[in-house]
């Protein structure tokens, strides 16, 4: 059985780029949330499901969301405008595969 692509990155090296990328508005700790909410347990989660967190509409929107290897996958490679419109996550998209394997792979070790 084939590894899944989403953690064919390298967690170490991910956790570099979640500092550079999105450590300003996201917390690794559970229960803490910034501007945006915890990714603390991430993958697996549903959607807009983080406590006392004040979520967009247009990702509340969202409830057959889980965030699955391949759907964080799909939403971090572009404008969160464009993935979610309405969203309030201000972000450009990580357009480097690799970095973006290992974002996810690093995501997949918080919990």
């Amino acid at each position: 059985m084939a590894a899944s692509p989403a953690f064919a990155g390298d967690a170490s090296t991910g956790a570099d780029v979640f500092k550079s990328e999105c450590a300003e508005c996201h917390s690794i700790k559970e229960g803490r949330n910034k501007k945006g909410p915890s990714l603390f347990g991430v993958l697996g989660r549903k959607a807009a499901t983080v406590p006392d967190y004040e979520y967009s509409d247009a990702l509340r929107a969202q409830s057959s969301w889980v965030w699955t290897p391949e759907q964080l996958h799909s939403y971090l490679a572009q404008p969160a405008k464009r993935a979610n419109p309405g969203t309030k996550m201000k972000y450009d998209g990580l357009n480097d595969a690799k970095q973006l394997d290992d974002l996810i792979s690093y995501l997949g070790t918080l919990h």
